[in-house]
């Protein structure tokens, strides 16, 4: 495979997943509006400029990465809820689990002098546990600058999440340069090789990287820490339940209020704490895994 496929904006989630399965990763192109990008960058940049460069040479001596986007960025927070890209979600995680999850939100500066970084698959975040026919996330970084070939534009060996032998890496004329303009988007599957590149352009590269797993795994950022419920109460409640703050199956994810006797439920899901109908919770979650669970189909 010789490129990243490019689509438009009005590509379906469909195509999307069907792609991804394909080949581990496309660009969108023009997904984020003029105006989004304008906002995004005025909201977040005050965080980026105070980040530290990273502690060693797969976080980037020369990179910075900055998260808690959902609690610091209204614009975030919609690219986070972009419909092609949730739709997406659905199409290609909902097969692995009942319900999907954010899994991190970070905004990547690759400054200029950063070598390139080592290859990898994202799903090692949870080691080598899982096996490789469950694909435990959806990917996206959305570009706040342009992506170059000079200015570190990501690597990506389209491909290789087919391949079969973990310990195989690319050659060079399989890896492919994610060139794209500000606001479009690469969208990669855990599974597909990549690493930044190395940027030799004298300029800063940003890329949004908000990625999104199954809602039975533990989440990379912190979300309840990052985001936490005095934050997440005046969100949208679709967004606090992707969050995490929602049931991720029958009985995955509730607690029990930390009263005195007598003073409170003793087991209620997450959106309990604000004070609404709980997404997911009773009967008909569980009415919806048994007759998955019945007809042998994982997900939903």
């Amino acid at each position: 495979m010789t490129a990243i496929t490019h689509v438009d904006a009005a590509v379906t989630p469909e195509t999307i997943a069907r792609i991804l399965s394909e080949q581990g990763a496309l660009i969108i192109d023009g997904l984020m509006s003029g105006e989004q990008l304008e906002r995004l960058t005025g909201e977040i940049m005050p965080y980026v400029e105070a980040t530290e460069a990273g502690r060693d040479d797969f976080t980037g001596r020369r990179t910075t990465r900055t998260g808690a986007l959902v609690a610091r960025s209204a614009a975030c927070r919609e690219l986070v809820m972009h419909p092609a890209i949730t739709g997406a979600c659905e199409q290609f995680l909902l097969p692995f689990c009942d319900r999907f999850q954010l899994h991190l939100t970070q905004l990547i500066r690759i400054r200029d002098g950063q070598t390139a970084q080592p290859l990898h698959r994202d799903r090692l975040a949870w080691g080598g546990y899982l096996q490789r026919i469950i694909e435990p996330q959806l990917n996206t970084i959305w570009a706040v600058t342009d992506f170059t070939f000079e200015n570190g534009a990501t690597q990506v060996a389209p491909g290789s999440n087919l391949w079969d032998d973990d310990t195989r890496l690319p050659t060079e004329d399989e890896l492919i340069r994610a060139e794209m303009k500000a606001g479009s988007v690469l969208v990669y599957s855990g599974s597909v090789i990549h690493g930044g590149g190395a940027n030799v352009s004298g300029a800063d590269r940003m890329g949004l990287n908000i990625t999104y797993a199954l809602g039975w795994l533990r989440q990379e950022e912190n979300q309840y820490l990052s985001c936490p419920p005095d934050i997440a109460k005046d969100f949208d409640p679709e967004l606090r339940a992707l969050l995490g703050y929602a049931m991720g199956s029958y009985a995955l994810g509730y607690y029990t209020p930390p009263l005195p006797p007598g003073e409170g439920p003793e087991v209620v899901p997450p959106d309990f704490l604000f004070g609404e109908k709980a997404a997911g919770w009773g009967e008909d979650l569980y009415e919806q895994v048994t007759e998955r669970s019945r007809a042998g189909t994982p997900g939903g």
